[in-house]
């Protein structure tokens, strides 16, 4: 099941999405894969620390962050990768490393891998190990409102 505050808005607002559950998996890599989507069309969330606040980079499940390109993009000062322990507790409805790419849901800007926004479909995890939520990139960028910069290599 998708996690709940997600759920709650996608149907609130009368999106369109679909539910594949698949094998458990951990890494975004072998979640694409068991779902049966291209890693480059797989949106991963990775959290990241800037300037002591917390923000989602989402990106293909195939790429890596640059943090030096997050500093540049945001003028920040210091950028790092959060650890799970800054982060799962703004994640009550989620399993660790799960987290839908959905950071107005959970007090967090958004930075969306310019790569992603190519599509016209996204596909990310629902909250959960074994499940994957496919939607209209549209309506992602409608609802979530993120900023679209290359930070991925």
């Amino acid at each position: 099941m998708p996690a709940t505050c997600l759920k709650e808005l996608l149907d609130r607002e009368g999106i369109r999405y679909s539910s594949q559950p698949h094998s458990a998996a951990y890494t975004a890599q072998e979640i694409a894969a068991s779902a049966h989507i291209p890693g480059r069309r797989f949106a991963k969330t990775v959290i990241v620390n800037i300037d002591g606040k917390l923000a989602m980079a989402v990106l293909p499940a195939n790429r890596k962050v640059v943090l030096q390109d997050v500093r540049d993009i945001t003028g920040s000062d210091r950028v790092t990768f959060a650890s799970e322990d800054e982060f799962k507790a703004r994640f009550p409805d989620c399993e660790p490393g799960a987290m839908p790419p959905f950071g107005n849901l959970y007090g967090m800007d958004v930075f969306i891998a310019t790569e992603l926004g190519k599509d016209d479909e996204i596909a990310f995890n629902a909250g959960t190990h074994a499940e994957v939520i496919r939607m209209a990139y549209g309506d992602f960028e409608r609802l979530v409102h993120p900023r679209m910069a290359s930070f991925a290599t």
